[in-house]
């Protein structure tokens, strides 16, 4: 296991959605269904082999929110996926899903299963900007919407795909002191992946992968 040290400087509620908005927009990114572009974000950051093995499977297109409720200390609103699910059961993830044909744009895609996931109604999300398409081992292509959630929103969920949602301080997971490279045997190989721990929650693999991104798109100069 390999951690970081340097400290994040904290940005405030107001720095934060401002810096967003001049950095990101909401064009897609390049690569999300053309096999000839490989995504320079995703499995492969910490794993370049990962990269060869996802070429090789069909392409996946999805979208997640990455919602950032706007409290005076900004967090980042997350799910813990059902315990019963056949891929993935118990991780924590960003709401989010497969880009549907009759999605318009994949900030359709991720409004959409925001809704159907735990009940965020899209009134209380203001979307942002996208961060880099992340290209999973599976063949995923996953674009990381970025928005502003009002608070005082009410949430239902779906129990068919969610077990909770829980919210984490944005300043600690921009915290690269938190930023863990953890890794584990799949399928004969060493993997390596971001981790990030906080309290019991154990946030890795793409979840950690995109966070590391928004660090890395907002938080570095």
């Amino acid at each position: 296991m390999m951690q970081e040290s340097v400290a994040t400087a904290a940005l405030t509620a107001a720095e934060f959605f401002e810096r967003t908005r001049k950095r990101l927009d909401l064009v897609v990114p390049p690569g999300l269904t053309d096999p000839d572009i490989v995504p320079k974000r995703g499995d492969h950051d910490l794993d370049p082999v990962s990269a060869k093995v996802a070429q090789v499977r069909p392409i996946r297109p999805a979208a997640v929110l990455v919602p950032v409720v706007d409290h005076k200390e900004p967090t980042v609103l997350l799910t813990q996926r059902a315990q019963h699910l056949p891929d993935h059961p118990g991780q924590i993830s960003f709401p989010g899903g497969k880009i549907d044909k009759g999605d318009e744009s994949p900030l359709h895609s991720a409004l959409r299963e925001a809704e159907e996931e735990i009940g965020l109604d899209r009134g209380h999300v203001e979307p942002l900007g996208y961060l880099d398409l992340y290209m999973t081992t599976l063949g995923y292509r996953i674009v990381p919407l970025i928005a502003r959630v009002k608070p005082g929103f009410a949430l239902t969920l779906n129990t068919g795909e969610v077990d909770n949602v829980f919210e984490v301080p944005l300043a600690f997971l921009m915290d690269v002191a938190n930023h863990q490279r953890h890794s584990r045997e799949w399928q004969g190989l060493t993997r390596y992946y971001y981790a990030i721990t906080f309290e019991e929650r154990y946030i890795w693999g793409v979840t950690a992968g995109i966070l590391r991104n928004l660090y890395d798109r907002i938080y570095r100069d």
